[in-house]
């Protein structure tokens, strides 16, 4: 790895030569800008004002403009002997616990390389004593033509720095949370707390940029003349579901998606919220409910039974109906010796 500025770890006497050198890299990709009509590369070209001419980058340097426009001129030299000890030195100032830096404050990330033989000691015995104290350094270094926060800690076998923001450049949360009084319930919490025992930990290896492999595949289809391949539809706009359904629906899914048997509970479903105010026990009210909901369910079925028993005996009627009908018919056609035998079979059906 190519070192990006060198210099010395100090805290007390101990001075420690290090190289410093990016410890990320970014793996986005990144587009140029072209004349859609003949994709001709657009450029920037740095041209000096007084001249009216292009320059090359072995002609620029920095430059200060002052209030009434004036460029004051400053070299690399100028700013390599600054009055600050923090020039070439990563000057350690404090030794505190880890969890007294916010995130928030975490900036860039470095890798402090050991710079040679006399290094390996010193280099060594900070790394060990960070180790043993659970501790992070605390330091101010010169980069890019600042001053610099930055915390020290151990990564593996080597000491990695962590550059922060100073404390006024990170803002107060103020005005983001909600304005609105809100109560949530213990029921919705234990919910919340079985989805994320539910989802459970991630190996952050096994995470990858998702966005770049997508536009990878387009480039390369792109290439090949071949048509890019298209975004799957989005999925479509379900119920709005209650946050309790909401919860209840989550832990059943990630339960499934790792293989274990969702845990019994009711069915999430949309439950619509209830307006005006609301009764003192709702509990109460959902049971009235319910009952009424069952006698009702069993007055129809009731009613459904009898409309049943009726058509029944209609049908009954009208099959007898039928029958005598036809035994009338029967024994008008039929000659008289057999009228007795007929008039026994009819007694016979009837009984």
């Amino acid at each position: 790895m190519r070192s990006i500025w060198n210099g010395a770890i100090s805290f007390g006497l101990v001075s420690i030569p290090i190289k410093l050198v990016n410890a990320t890299e970014s793996h986005s990709i990144s587009f140029r800008q072209i004349h859609t009509e003949d994709n001709g590369r657009i450029r920037y070209r740095k041209v000096c004002e007084l001249e009216d001419r292009e320059v090359s980058q072995a002609e620029i340097g920095k430059g200060y403009e002052d209030a009434d426009g004036t460029i004051i001129p400053i070299s690399d030299d100028d700013l390599s002997h600054l009055p600050i000890p923090t020039a070439r030195t990563i000057e350690i100032v404090a030794f505190v616990p880890a969890d007294r830096i916010d995130p928030l404050q975490m900036d860039a990330a470095y890798y402090l390389a050991a710079s040679g033989a006399p290094a390996a000691k010193p280099y060594t015995l900070l790394r060990e004593a960070l180790n043993r104290s659970n501790k992070v350094a605390i330091a101010k270094y010169a980069l890019r033509g600042r001053e610099r926060l930055g915390m020290l800690r151990v990564v593996g076998d080597a000491i990695a720095m962590h550059g922060l923001l100073w404390p006024d450049e990170v803002r107060a949360p103020e005005g983001v949370a909600p304005d609105v009084d809100v109560t949530v319930r213990d029921k919705e919490l234990d919910l919340a707390d079985a989805l994320m025992d539910t989802l459970g930990e991630v190996e952050l290896e096994d995470l990858h940029d998702e966005y770049r492999e997508a536009l990878e595949e387009v480039i390369a289809a792109k290439a090949a003349g071949e048509t890019p391949p298209e975004a799957p539809e989005p999925a479509a706009g379900g119920k709005v579901l209650d946050l309790m359904a909401a919860l209840e629906k989550s832990v059943r899914a990630a339960r499934e998606s790792r293989g274990e048997e969702p845990a019994p509970t009711e069915e999430a479903g949309v439950r619509p919220l209830a307006r005006g105010r609301a009764t003192p026990k709702e509990t109460g009210g959902k049971k009235s409910t319910s009952t009424a909901a069952k006698k009702t369910a069993a007055k129809k079925t009731t009613a459904a039974k009898t409309t049943a028993k009726t058509a029944a005996k209609k049908t009954t009627a009208a099959k007898t109906t039928a029958k005598s009908t036809a035994a009338k018919t029967t024994e008008k056609k039929t000659p008289a010796k057999k009228t007795p035998a007929k008039k026994t079979a009819t007694r016979k059906r009837s009984a």
